[in-house]
């Protein structure tokens, strides 16, 4: 039994004391420059501002096609890139540009189709993915679909 305790002791003893090595030693200057660039770039993030990110085609008859070019500017301080762009219905179609970088300071087009279905007060959303921070962007367009009868 004392055999036993003592044995222990000393494997505890060894563990404390070996772990005495000072750490900072074993630092390796190379790899903190590539952890302060890796982070550094990590910071670096695409902002996307639009002109207006809404729009109103007001009154429109029923099955008439309009269209709505959205103008944005990339504001940030790395490339934005646009990787999807999705309606909230088959009636509206984006045209985006896909996986094509925009650089800082550069400008782009998004242009969203409405074929003029529905009746009455139509809201529409359109979402985009992005890499920007907060990785999606949302534009809106809403208009009164008027029936084709009461048009004429």
């Amino acid at each position: 039994m004392k055999k036993a305790i003592f044995l222990s002791g000393v494997v505890a003893f060894m563990a404390f004391t070996s772990c005495k090595e000072n750490a900072s030693e074993k630092i390796k200057s190379e790899n903190v420059e590539m952890a302060e660039q890796r982070d550094q770039a990590n910071s670096k993030h695409a902002v996307m501002t639009f002109e207006a990110t809404d729009h109103d085609f007001g009154k429109i008859v029923q099955g008439t096609p309009v269209e709505k070019v959205f103008t944005f500017t990339n504001t940030g301080d790395a490339p934005l890139i646009i990787t999807n762009a999705s309606s909230s219905c088959g009636c509206t179609i984006p045209q985006y540009p896909q996986n094509e970088p925009i650089a800082p300071g550069e400008s782009g087009e998004i242009l969203v189709k409405f074929n003029g279905s529905g009746m009455n007060e139509v809201n529409k959303t359109v979402r985009l993915i992005t890499n920007t921070e907060k990785g999606t962007e949302q534009l809106r367009i809403k208009a009164f679909v008027e029936p084709k009868d009461a048009a004429q």
